[in-house]
């Protein structure tokens, strides 16, 4: 089991879906929010997602191709 973290942010038309709760139920990736500031027109969440690699790799290709745009942060990088 692997963890990732990520930034994920998001345009008007994604901000009211549920695109964090459907990580958890679609693909086998638990998810862990770190930091977030969601408006009505865009947003951004600092998340850890952990699971197995290819779990991870799938879900992260499901939210690009949702258009949420994903940023992969190495633990010693600085949190937005």
């Amino acid at each position: 089991m692997v963890t990732q973290k990520v930034i994920l942010t998001f345009s008007s038309d994604l901000v009211r879906e549920p695109i964090i709760y459907n990580i958890g139920q679609q693909f086998r990736v638990v998810t862990n929010i770190h930091r977030a500031d969601i408006s009505e027109d865009k947003g951004w969440v600092i998340t850890e997602l952990k699971g197995e690699k290819d779990e991870i790799h799938e879900a992260i290709t499901w939210l690009t191709s949702k258009g949420v745009r994903v940023e992969i942060i190495n633990d010693d990088a600085p949190e937005k």
